[in-house]
C-alpha cells in the first residue's frame, strides 16, 4: 500500500533528493478542495490552503531526509500522496542515528507553527481581508495537528518510530522493533473500535484508510523483527568485520548474487557466486547497510580465501 514510482510525477530535485507526486494526490485534492468550499470568500484560498499544506508536508519530509544524511545515511527520494509524504531514508543502523532522522521531521512543524501564528497576528495590521487571517490561522492549526498526530506513539508514525529508537538503546534492534510494532497494532485496533462505536458511518472513510495503511506497516515491521531476530541467532564468521560498524557477518546463504539473484555466502566463496561464477564488487552489511569489497571486510588475522 506504500506509494511507488509507478504513476508518480517528478516534481523537482533539491540537495540531490528527488521529489515525486503520486497520481492519487490529484483525485483526493479535488475532493478535499471542493468539500471545503464556502470556508473562504474566494475559492482560490481553498486551493492555496491545500497546496500550502503539502508544501509543509514536503518540508517535514526533507527534515527526515537531511537529518538522515547528517548521520551518514542515504536519502534520495520523497513521494507525496494523499496520506501525506514518505521520505525513503536509510540512516545507519544505530539507535541515535535513527532517533535524529525521525525526530527532525516533527521539529520542522515545531518551527513552522509559531511562524504561521505570528503571521496571523500580524495580518490584523497589514491586511483587511478575512480570508488572509483565516488562511494563516488554518495553517497554524494544521501544523499543530500534524505535529500532534505524528508524535502519537503508534508505529510507524514518527512518534512510534521515536519510541522504537528509544527502546533500541535498552532492548536492541530486533526486540525494539517487535515491541513498537505490537504496540502499534494494539493502538490501531483500539482506535478502530472507538471510531466504529462513536463515529457515524459517514465519517469512517479516512480513519479506515489510515488504519489499513498503519496496520500494514506494523505487520511489515513484525516480519522485519522476526528476520532481525533470526540474523542475531546465526553463527558469525570469524576473521571478518564490517569496516563501518565492525560487526562480524553471519554465516549462511543470505546474500543474493547481483547477476543470477540466487542466495550464497560471499564470505565462504571469496565473494564469487558459486552458481554463476560472477564476482561481487561489494558485499552489503546486514547490520548497518553499508557495502564494501570483500577484502575490506578481512581482519588482520584472516588470510585471503583462495578460490579454486
Amino acid at each position: 500500500m506504500t506509494p511507488s514510482h509507478s504513476g508518480s510525477l517528478r516534481l523537482f530535485r533539491f540537495a540531490g533528493i528527488q521529489v515525486y507526486l503520486h497520481w492519487s494526490w490529484f483525485v483526493v485534492a479535488l475532493y478535499e478542495i471542493s468539500s471545503r468550499m464556502g470556508s473562504y470568500r474566494s475559492p482560490m484560498w481553498n486551493v492555496a490552503e491545500y497546496l500550502t499544506l503539502f508544501a509543509v508536508v514536503t518540508m517535514h519530509e526533507f527534515g527526515h531526509a537531511l537529518a538522515c544524511r547528517q548521520t551518514g545515511g542515504e536519502a534520495r527520494e520523497i513521494i507525496l500522496w494523499p496520506l501525506g509524504g514518505i521520505a525513503f531514508v536509510a540512516p545507519p543502523q544505530r539507535p541515535g542515528a535513527q532517533l535524529w532522522s525521525i525526530a527532525a521531521g516533527p521539529l520542522v512543524n515545531v518551527v513552522l507553527a509559531p511562524v504561521f501564528w505570528l503571521l496571523f497576528v500580524a495580518s490584523a495590521a497589514w491586511s483587511r481581508s478575512p480570508d488572509v487571517a483565516r488562511f494563516l490561522l488554518d495553517m497554524f492549526a494544521l501544523n499543530v495537528f500534524l505535529l500532534k498526530f505524528n508524535l502519537l506513539p503508534v508505529y510507524p508514525l514518527d512518534g512510534g518510530q521515536i519510541l522504537r529508537s528509544l527502546l533500541w538503546f535498552v532492548f536492541g534492534r530486533a526486540k525494539s522493533l517487535k515491541i513498537a510494532a505490537v504496540l502499534g497494532l494494539v493502538a490501531i485496533a483500539g482506535a478502530a473500535g472507538y471510531v466504529l462505536l462513536r463515529w457515524s458511518p459517514d465519517n469512517w472513510l479516512w480513519p479506515a484508510v489510515f488504519a489499513i495503511f498503519l496496520g500494514q506497516r506494523c505487520w511489515v515491521g513484525l516480519r522485519e523483527a522476526r528476520y532481525l531476530t533470526a540474523l542475531e541467532r546465526m553463527p558469525r564468521h570469524t576473521g571478518f568485520a564490517c569496516p563501518t560498524c565492525h560487526a562480524a557477518p553471519p554465516g549462511g546463504p543470505i546474500w543474493l548474487c547481483r547477476a543470477c539473484r540466487r542466495a550464497f555466502d560471499p564470505f565462504s566463496t571469496n565473494a564469487i557466486c558459486p552458481h554463476c561464477r560472477t564476482p561481487q564488487q561489494a558485499t552489503v552489511c546486514v547490520n548497518c547497510g553499508s557495502a564494501h569489497p570483500i577484502d575490506a571486510w578481512r581482519t588482520q588475522e584472516q588470510p585471503p580465501v583462495i578460490d579454486v
